[in-house]
């Protein structure tokens, strides 16, 4: 028979009587009785014939319990091995998700990356965000001659002619991939505006020469290109193409970072909340023509800094989901940073990245179309009808501009496939082609006493200078 035992002290076994010291077989034996002659075949016969009956039953239960439980297993095809078997497999599964699941970050440029598996969930922590989106992030030195006013200038004096200056600004942008022999990044127009040199450091702070690749001035956009040729591979192991995500899915309240190149310090990082979205600002040109545009932005309390223009605003999955443009800056104002909707800039950067690189020619080599224009003002615009664009205020006499169809009061609106809303934007595109390069130009001209538009192509002629309010192009 089996054995029971109590688990919190020392027990004899129990076996069906309880065993106080004094009691043997069940018989009492007082020491004051005369013993009796102990009878061998009655009773103590039929105990010992009941007890065999009952052990052989105890014995006989157990083997066919134990033959019908072995039974049952065997038709359901349950084993103690099969047991095993499964939670190995079950142990394994597990391992095997974690261990699938996690996404090689470290993949070539160009390439779309993987969701981070740094979460189950699919969300990481702030310092997660930066590990996993700084590689995408490059810096942005734009470095320009300017003419500056000296003191004696200012104030008429003879000899105070203005000055050319050596100038140097810093910005951010984001690796949106690459094609046969450049990598691409994607950054604000204004952070590339009027550069004669651009140049890029990456994560392993290596500096490299970049080119214009396609300016959108009207979205403060552009994407600058650096060939592969010039990044070693040490550099290229170090980086990846950003993932990008979808802004039209943002709610208010929700967690963002911003990675940029704050103040020219290098890359930098701060969070904070999405504040609105769909925020519409109207925003001044930089470059001083007046230019106003009217876009939608997401706002957000994440400190935005000078230098972070182009940078990423990213979400807790690590994808981009805004590319960092303005702050609001005032006194009276904390907190009120914008970035441009990665919804709204994807289709214009996708645009930019297919254009042909611009690299800038000498001085003495640049090109012109040889006439004289102004900017059409919004006002002029929406008061009489002239498309926005670059105004032609004269056209000389036997000009290539002449030759090739060019009126005057006729509205260029694109230069060689790029779009143009003034005159110093058509100027610096100019920087980039050669006198006696021929190019086509589209511009709105009067057609019965209606602006149709129309493409010419005309031979550039040997560049010349002029004033901001009438300038030579």
């Amino acid at each position: 028979m089996s054995e029971y035992y109590y688990n919190n002290y020392d027990q004899s076994p129990y076996t069906g009587a309880q065993n106080t010291g004094n009691e043997t077989g069940g018989m009492h034996t007082p020491s004051s009785e005369k013993p009796r002659k102990r009878r061998t075949s009655g009773r103590a016969a039929r105990i010992a014939k009941r007890a065999g009956a009952i052990t052989l039953s105890a014995v006989l239960f157990g083997g066919v319990a134990a033959g019908t439980f072995q039974g049952v297993n065997y038709l359901t095809g349950y084993t103690a091995q099969t047991e095993t078997e499964e939670t190995a497999s079950t142990d394994a599964g597990t391992t095997g998700a974690g261990t699938t699941g996690a996404a090689d970050s470290s993949i070539s440029s160009g390439e779309v990356l993987q969701a981070s598996s740094s979460s189950t969930a699919g969300e990481m922590s702030v310092a997660d965000v930066a590990e996993y989106v700084m590689p995408s992030i490059v810096s942005i030195t734009n470095r320009s001659v300017q003419e500056v006013q000296n003191y004696f200038s200012m104030f008429g004096y003879y000899g105070g002619m203005p000055q050319e200056q050596e100038t140097e600004s810093v910005g951010s942008g984001i690796i949106i991939g690459q094609n046969d022999t450049e990598l691409l990044i994607a950054t604000n127009n204004h952070v590339v505006e009027d550069a004669d040199s651009l140049s890029v450091s990456f994560i392993d702070n290596q500096v490299y020469e970049a080119n214009l690749k396609g300016t959108d001035a009207a979205n403060d956009l552009a994407v600058i290109a650096v060939p592969l040729a010039d990044i070693s591979a040490d550099t290229m192991s170090q980086i990846k193409a950003a993932t990008l995500g979808d802004s039209d899915t943002l709610r208010v309240g929700e967690q963002v970072v911003a990675i940029g190149n704050a103040l020219g310090y290098g890359q930098s990082v701060t969070t904070g909340i999405v504040s609105a979205t769909n925020r519409t600002l109207t925003t001044t040109a930089a470059n001083g023509s007046g230019a106003e545009s009217t876009s939608t932005y997401i706002q957000t309390d994440a400190a935005i800094n000078p230098g972070n223009s182009g940078g990423a605003l990213v979400n807790m999955k690590g994808e981009v989901i805004g590319i960092n443009s303005a702050k609001l800056a005032s006194t009276e104002v904390e907190g009120m940073g914008y970035a441009i909707p990665i919804s709204r800039a994807s289709s214009i950067i996708s645009t930019l990245m297919n254009e042909s690189t611009l690299t800038k020619v000498a001085e003495t080599e640049r090109g012109s179309i040889g006439i004289t224009a102004t900017t059409v003002p919004a006002s002029v615009t929406e008061a009489y009808g002239i498309p926005s664009g670059v105004y032609v205020s004269e056209v000389p006499a036997g000009s290539s501009a002449e030759a090739a169809g060019l009126r005057r009061g006729d509205v260029i609106t694109a230069f060689d496939g790029r779009a143009v809303t003034d005159v110093s934007q058509l100027q610096e595109l100019l920087q980039y082609y050669h006198a006696g390069q021929t190019v086509s130009v589209t511009v709105q001209s009067i057609t019965d006493n209606a602006y149709a538009e129309k493409t010419i192509t005309l031979t550039l002629t040997g560049s010349s200078a002029g004033s901001s309010a009438s300038a030579q192009a």
